[in-house]
């Protein structure tokens, strides 16, 4: 199941799809999608965090660490969590979203579902299922707008064996970043001990509307160095990129070592480290 982030696409209804109920998550591009992701909601309260008797709890999201997307390929994010139903788990669905309000489709700016449904099996505790989710990203496809990059909230939804839905909105949270590349390049080199080199670099990042990278300008980035022969790198200064993502500042050289910059990430853009660049020093 394959929802497009540039239009609304989940709603407190998109769980009961797969019993036949009112509401179905579709594809944003198809007929009569948007139409029906509120429905369920409507009809019954107002799903502000949970409804019904399914309870989740212990969602991991991509192993607890952030989802990554540079322009192209497929990024699969695995989700697991446990369902708690004393009366059975018949079938759950997982639904990624970004917004305010998932039991209206204005309240969402985007949102990602699972080719198939996620796999649950019951534990040596009755009504206790661990569960996992697949979601294959695409970011080509999924991410179209760069205001994707963000939080995002993981609804799970359930039906217990007497058909009854249970749905909760906010299980989990995780932050789908855009990727960023960084270099660095010291010269001259060789270069005399105590004379000047100049250390330049680029920090760019996916653009996901372009479907390029594209220069990130005005962000921090160290740069640093580590002597030949030692594992530690150590700050020098921070420079700033220029508007089209340029770093180029200027340090003596005394003993011969690597220098690099490094990026530590915005809550946008995942954190990148140059390739330590070696100077001979003589």
């Amino acid at each position: 199941m394959r929802i497009r982030v540039a239009a609304a696409v989940v709603s407190g209804a998109v769980v009961l799809s797969a019993l036949a109920l009112p509401v179905a998550a579709q594809a944003s591009e198809r007929a009569g999608a948007s139409g029906k992701l509120s429905s369920f909601a409507s009809k019954t309260v107002r799903p502000h965090d949970s409804l019904g008797n399914t309870k989740f709890s212990n969602a991991v999201i991509n192993g607890g660490k952030d989802i990554v997307l540079g322009t192209t390929g497929t990024k699969s994010v695995t989700v697991t969590y446990t369902a708690t139903d004393q009366n059975g788990v018949a079938l759950t669905e997982a639904f990624l979203w970004q917004g305010t309000d998932s039991s209206t489709t204005d309240g969402i700016t985007g949102g990602l579902g699972t080719d198939d449904d996620p796999n649950c099996t019951e534990t040596a505790t009755q009504g206790v299922y661990h569960c996992k989710a697949v979601f294959n990203i695409h970011p080509a496809i999924d991410m179209k707008d760069n205001g994707a990059a963000g939080t995002w909230k993981l609804f799970l939804g359930a039906w217990d064996l007497y058909a009854n839905a249970s749905y909760n909105d906010d299980v989990a949270t995780v932050a789908i970043k855009k990727l960023s590349t960084l270099t660095a390049d010291a010269a001259p080199e060789p270069v005399k001990k105590g004379k000047t080199i100049t250390v330049t670099g680029k920090l760019a990042r996916a653009n996901w509307s372009t479907g390029k990278y594209a220069g990130y300008a005005s962000q921090p980035a160290k740069l640093q160095f580590r002597k030949k022969g030692s594992s530690t790198y150590t700050t020098l200064k921070t420079v700033r990129t220029s508007s089209t993502g340029v770093l180029k500042t200027t340090t003596k050289a005394t003993v011969d070592g690597y220098y690099r910059y490094l990026f530590a990430g915005t809550a946008t853009t995942a954190a990148s480290t140059a390739p330590g660049d070696f100077v001979d020093v003589r």
